[in-house]
């Protein structure tokens, strides 16, 4: 039976991999803050899909958390098959309003432990000849808007690139790039996507039912929903400018 390792696991698109995936016969290995929601999970799912759950509690802000994850993808003895880089959030405000602290914190979940955790999975998973690699990026990469796209931006590339070190070695890297999401992250950030119509949201489950066909079938990014492949692609043709615009900086401003 095969295992994978959920970061981010306790709630939206982290938490449908952790269903999905149980639901599908894997072993799982979960990662979060918060040890309540992870131990829940894994009773529940447990109990539904019969598979084993190790919790692992962890701040990936911290580098010694990162690296006890880190670890656990390494160990010969308790081989990991797929990695979902899923944890992350967003600040929510422009650059210039937050603390610089706070906007190092952000580098370090959403690039930092990225880095090293796929770096430790790919290679244990390259010696064994098999393995897959998710990191959940977002359509914002392929904006302008901030830091947080900023960081996206750099997960996409970083997993194209990954993606093509490994081509032959039987590892496959995924960058998810999911548009609006209806999950916890919103609202945390304070984004509430007011006046965006029902047609621009995505369902959780779709999004991560939709990226493990892709990563079956082998291909290294993945924009789940027509909407979005369609604005991906328009943005590859337009000018470089329409990728900063305004509007889309507005339409992600909190309390709008």
């Amino acid at each position: 039976m095969a295992t994978a390792l959920v970061t981010g696991a306790s709630a939206g698109i982290g938490k449908s991999f952790a269903e999905q995936l149980a639901a599908r016969g894997h072993d799982l290995v979960v990662v979060a803050r918060d040890e309540a929601r992870l131990t829940d999970l894994r009773t529940r799912l447990e109990d539904v899909h019969g598979v084993a759950v190790e919790v692992v509690t962890a701040d990936l802000s911290e580098r010694l958390d990162v690296q006890d994850v880190a670890d656990r993808l390494a160990d010969p003895a308790r081989p990991v098959d797929l990695l979902v880089n899923n944890a992350g959030y967003s600040l929510g405000s422009p650059f210039l309003e937050n603390d610089v602290v706070d906007e190092e914190h952000l580098l370090a979940v959403l690039v930092r432990a990225p880095l090293v955790l796929s770096h430790a999975a790919a290679r244990a998973m390259r010696r064994r000849g098999h393995g897959a690699i998710v990191n959940v990026s977002s359509v914002a990469g392929f904006l302008a808007t901030g830091t947080y796209a900023a960081a996206k931006s750099y997960v996409t590339t970083f997993s194209e690139s990954l993606a093509a070190e490994l081509a032959g070695s039987g590892v496959t890297v995924t960058a998810l790039c999911p548009g609006l999401t209806r999950t916890e992250f919103h609202e945390r950030a304070g984004i509430r996507g007011q006046g965006l119509p029902d047609a621009f949201w995505l369902d959780a489950d779709t999004v991560v039912r939709q990226c493990l066909d892709d990563v079956d079938r082998g291909r290294v990014v993945s924009v789940p929903g027509v909407q979005y492949k369609a604005a991906v692609g328009l943005l590859d043709v337009l000018p470089r400018g329409v990728a900063r615009s305004r509007a889309f900086r507005r339409r992600h401003r909190p309390g709008t």
